[in-house]
């Protein structure tokens, strides 16, 4: 079969987990979790073979041939292995949890197919410190983040010094965790997301600035909203957690005009 990648690990970006405690915690994070697992490129199967001993259904989705062919030998019959891009991937139509070590290179774009996928519950993911701590909110969320906390919570869950793989990386990773809450904050995805792409991009050196261009026919409300929520006029975007975000939606936005 033809496959657009070739060469080893190292070219694609791969980095192997060999810290026993750090495959320890991701294990103890799945075992609170039900359902099927789809692990992201299990590699030499660093992740996948003791995630397998739960006996669960796993299929292992995993770009390089030749390693996927190898894990096939290794793994018990609880796990499918899977020659496939994860960004081309379909993911299952039926609850499931998805785990993996993320390139670290490839992470924005693996979180942007995940994210809009449907029926996964929990995520448990390896990737780069400061994205970790961005997606979690932490020293300020990105845009990404609040553009899905309505629907995701974020965690990080903790730091994993660059010597935790080999080869070794620049930067050390970050455990995150995204779990589905059970009742979305806000209902409508699309202009919703598309609101915190204007108030992200949006001039101004504060939210009273930004908003008061984004929102222009509800100034009123959206001073009413700093007062009520106690944002400084003077913060930025990154500074809203995921609550304030839907009372902002739902006073300026356009979400229900019964909550404003």
């Amino acid at each position: 079969m033809h496959h657009p990648y070739q060469g080893g690990r190292h070219e694609l970006g791969q980095n192997f987990l060999v810290d026993r405690s750090v495959i320890a915690t991701i294990e103890e994070l799945v075992a609170l979790t039900t359902g099927p697992i789809i692990e992201i490129g299990p590699g030499d199967g660093a992740l996948t073979l003791p995630l397998s001993r739960s006996g669960r259904p796993m299929t292992a989705v995993e770009v390089d041939p030749l390693r996927a062919s190898r894990l096939v030998r290794r793994t018990p019959q609880n796990v499918t292995v899977v020659n496939a891009d994860i960004l081309r991937y379909r993911f299952p139509r039926h609850p499931h949890v998805i785990v993996g070590n993320i390139p670290f290179h490839l992470t924005t774009a693996i979180l942007r197919r995940i994210l809009p996928a449907g029926h996964w519950r929990t995520a448990v993911l390896l990737v780069q410190w400061e994205v970790a701590r961005r997606r979690a909110g932490v020293g300020g969320a990105s845009m990404l983040t609040a553009a899905w906390w309505p629907w995701y919570e974020f965690g990080l869950r903790r730091r994993v010094p660059a010597r935790s793989f080999r080869p070794m990386p620049s930067v050390d990773g970050g455990l995150l965790t995204m779990t589905r809450r059970a009742v979305p904050l806000i209902e409508e995805r699309g202009r919703y997301q598309d609101f915190v792409r204007q108030v992200f991009t949006g001039r101004g050196r504060g939210l009273g600035e930004i908003l008061g261009r984004v929102a222009r026919d509800d100034r009123a409300a959206v001073r009413d909203w700093l007062r009520r929520e106690r944002v400084s006029p003077h913060l930025l975007p990154k500074d809203l957690t995921a609550e304030q975000w839907a009372t902002l939606w739902n006073t300026a936005g356009g979400g229900d005009p019964r909550n404003r």
